[in-house]
């Protein structure tokens, strides 16, 4: 188990992540992207706890995805089934995991203060703190997708599940974009990555 947990995750966190797995004797599976959600937690019909992690994630970002996961095992085990699962109590759990390994020899520097920050008020996704979101994309893998915050107002983009919208205007920190067949719109955070198809 050490030895897949250093293929996804740094190296000074591999002993207390597995430590953190037996200790809440988590089943956990390494599996192929989905869309949807980095990962997941599911006690199954037998008893066992088991936790899924997306294998293209990078390796701070899957290290705090795990740790989101194992949050959710434990605080449902600690304050019952009827909890909120992204509440007070998820929050408390998952900020108690989660600062032990908010030092340097885990994360880079420049990622520390945000992370700081993040984890006073963790929220359901990293992915909707922004600025925490852009910091750790820089350690994904190159791909040819933009930003919506990068690309021109007026241009055509599509998302992963094919729909094709046209950037329209900002609302706050999110921005509007026009979804092309039906003429709805909606909002995007300014770090949905996006296929661009056609600047204006």
């Amino acid at each position: 188990m050490n030895d897949t947990l250093a293929r996804y995750i740094p190296e000074h966190a591999v002993r207390p992540v597995f430590e953190l797995i037996v200790s809440n004797q988590v089943h956990l599976k390494i599996v192929n992207e989905r869309q949807t959600r980095h990962g997941d937690y599911r006690r199954s019909l037998n008893g066992k706890h088991e936790i899924t992690v997306n294998a293209s994630l990078n390796q701070y970002k899957f290290l705090i995805t795990l740790i989101h996961e194992i949050a959710h095992l434990a605080a449902f085990e600690k304050f019952g089934r009827h909890i909120k699962p992204h509440g007070n109590e998820w929050k408390i759990t998952f900020q108690r995991l989660m600062v032990p390994f908010i030092r340097p020899e885990i994360f880079p520097q420049h990622l520390l203060p945000l992370l700081a920050r993040h984890f006073r008020n963790p929220s359901a996704s990293s992915d909707t703190d922004t600025t925490l979101s852009l910091a750790l994309k820089q350690f994904d893998q190159q791909n040819d997708k933009n930003y919506v915050f990068e690309i021109p107002y007026g241009s055509i983009f599509r998302i992963s599940n094919g729909k094709i919208f046209k950037k329209i205007s900002v609302r706050t920190k999110r921005f509007e974009c026009l979804e092309i067949s039906t003429g709805k719109t909606y909002l995007f955070n300014p770090n949905a990555e996006v296929e661009l198809l056609k600047i204006n």
